[in-house]
């Protein structure tokens, strides 16, 4: 048994996609899917805000990537939203401030229905949570998973809007988040009945140090057969990602945002 850290990469098929949007930009992304079964359900990953860093690699995305396919049998869908570049390539476009990335979450959702993914959850994060507040609530998606909502750019409708939807949500709400903790979370949020609230001890908006902690918050719901907590070692092939290339700009990038971001 070999130790996962937080660069390895176990088993999986990956596939650089692009996703074409309705008004005509081409978006860089990728597939993970177990290697050797059929996936028991699919992640669509919507990163943090990108003017600040945030990116298809932020590292959550990247270690669901490489993790959770071969140990939840999970597809993992990530991409760089509009103007969006990492170490994955830069999508066209520029940054539209949760507008224009109305077109970036349908083409991700599209591509999976494509693709015949089962039991599509969406997964925001930081500005990803509110292009799922605002767009995801679309028929194909069986529930929706938010890290560190800052509810920026969503509106009371909306929220109002994923009541009536009725889908499962799952929101993690940091401790010591820099823009809404838990006990905001929880009355803002009262606005969606289905809308578990969870307040993580000790933690950040970047959830460094907890990624293990988000991954199994994320299994438990998409596939509940999977027992958590996963495995911290592995007994297979893995491989190791270059650290110096995924370097997490977010983390750096949100170092001193202030708060009303």
């Amino acid at each position: 048994m070999t130790l996962i850290r937080a660069n390895s990469i176990l088993p999986a098929r990956r596939e650089a996609i692009e996703l074409h949007t309705a008004d005509g930009l081409r978006l860089v992304g990728e597939l993970s899917v177990p290697q050797e079964r059929e996936p028991v359900g699919a992640l669509v990953c919507l990163h943090p805000l990108p003017t600040h860093g945030g990116m298809m690699d932020s590292h959550i995305y990247r270690k669901a990537a490489w993790r959770l396919p071969e140990l939840a049998g999970l597809a993992v869908l990530r991409f760089n939203s509009r103007g969006t570049e990492s170490v994955q390539g830069k999508s066209e476009g520029t940054f539209d401030g949760g507008v224009g990335e109305r077109f970036d979450i349908a083409a991700a959702i599209e591509y999976a229905e494509f693709a015949d993914l089962p039991n599509i959850w969406l997964v925001g994060w930081s500005f990803g949570t509110d292009l799922v507040l605002k767009y995801g609530a679309e028929p194909g998606i069986s529930g929706a998973i938010l890290l560190s909502p800052p509810l920026r750019f969503s509106t009371e409708a909306e929220l109002a809007h994923w009541a009536e939807f009725g889908k499962p949500m799952t929101v993690l709400v940091p401790e010591f988040d820099d823009y809404l903790r838990p006990a905001e979370a929880r009355e803002r949020f009262a606005a969606i009945p289905q809308a578990e609230v969870i307040g993580v001890e000790g933690a950040k908006h970047l959830w460094v140090g907890y990624a293990e902690r988000i991954l199994d918050e994320i299994v438990q719901r998409v596939a509940p057969q999977t027992p958590v907590p996963l495995p911290d070692s592995y007994d297979g092939p893995m491989t190791s990602g270059d650290a110096s290339a995924y370097a997490d700009r977010t983390v750096a990038a949100f170092a001193d945002v202030p708060r009303d971001l």
